[in-house]
């Protein structure tokens, strides 16, 4: 894990997977196991549950630190772009298909 990070309506991690580990898996265990935490130190009055699904992206171990500093920097860029234009950026730039009745 290099860096989690995030804002009220979502978070980033930076991390690596070993070839071995399963995305869908690690993102479950992430969810299931915060979630309890969260509930049970009681930390965000109105928190649920995490939402169905997520976003995962790819990079190239020479985008590490970019990412990382993006990371550290989620409220200041967030005044300027909201969660869902973030998503759509993402999904573009990664040449994903998609429709917008599918984003939150």
């Amino acid at each position: 894990m290099y860096r989690i990070g995030g804002v009220e309506d979502h978070i980033h991690i930076i991390t690596h997977l070993h070839p071995s580990v399963a995305l869908a898996d690690l993102v479950k265990d992430i969810k299931t196991s915060s979630s309890a935490m969260i509930k049970a130190e009681k930390m965000f009055k109105h928190f649920t549950g995490w939402q169905i699904g997520y976003g995962a992206f790819t990079y190239s171990v020479e985008a590490k630190s970019n990412l990382i500093n993006y990371v550290k920097n989620q409220e200041a860029h967030h005044k300027a772009n909201d969660y869902k234009s973030e998503l759509e950026t993402l999904l573009e730039e990664h040449k994903i298909e998609y429709d917008k009745k599918y984003l939150l």
